[in-house]
């Protein structure tokens, strides 16, 4: 419990404020990237699903063209003609989460938990919420492992929302669930080490 609410948050902080710092340079040239391509804003901004239901502002990179959402789904897939050149790139490194870092120096999210979800999508799956709310969101989880090529797995999709919400998000969610009965340190080191690995591989 200790770990949970304290060391946890300890730990985010440090290596949140630390990650920002060291990658300030990408920062600025991702930056200038995104506004090169269009002009348009560099942040995409979205209401997500937080720690005992309270809502926030997820930052990552642009990827998409600008009102993305209300031109199409709030899922992607991985031919989404939507996709910036840029964005393209960023999304196949994971470049365009890095500002979530911002989000766990803030505190809305945590390096490691379950990924926030859309309000909507939550709703969808009320019950099943309950438990995974009482923990931070994260970056990374045993989720974002399983489904890190997601974009694929819909990409022949014809209806994406009815198939992220009936066929993928309902895998998460054994997943989040899985986490929140190992949460641990090591756990938690365990899953960093297998992103960065992922991401390099």
């Amino acid at each position: 419990m200790l770990y949970k609410q304290y060391i946890k948050r300890l730990i985010d902080f440090i290596l949140s404020l630390i990650g920002l710092i060291l990658l300030l340079p990408v920062f600025i040239i991702i930056a200038m990237l995104i506004k090169n391509e269009d002009g348009g804003s560099i942040f995409f901004k979205q209401i997500r699903v937080g720690q005992n239901g309270k809502f926030f502002k997820i930052y990552k990179f642009r990827t998409m063209v600008e009102n993305a959402e209300k031109i199409g789904a709030q899922v992607t897939k991985g031919n989404d003609p939507r996709i910036t050149k840029i964005g393209k790139f960023l999304r196949k490194y994971k470049l365009d989460e890095l500002p979530q870092l911002i989000n766990v120096l803030k505190g809305d999210m945590s390096l490691v938990g379950p990924r926030p979800e859309v309000p909507k999508y939550v709703k969808a799956y009320k019950k099943e919420y309950e438990d995974i709310l009482k923990v931070k969101p994260g970056i990374t989880d045993y989720a974002a492992l399983e489904y890190i090529d997601e974009e694929k797995v819909l990409k022949d999709a014809k209806n994406t929302e009815k198939v992220y919400l009936e066929n993928i998000l309902p895998e998460k969610i054994k997943y989040y669930q899985k986490y929140i009965h190992d949460i641990s340190f090591l756990t938690d080191l365990k899953l960093i080490l297998r992103t960065i690995a992922e991401i390099i591989r």
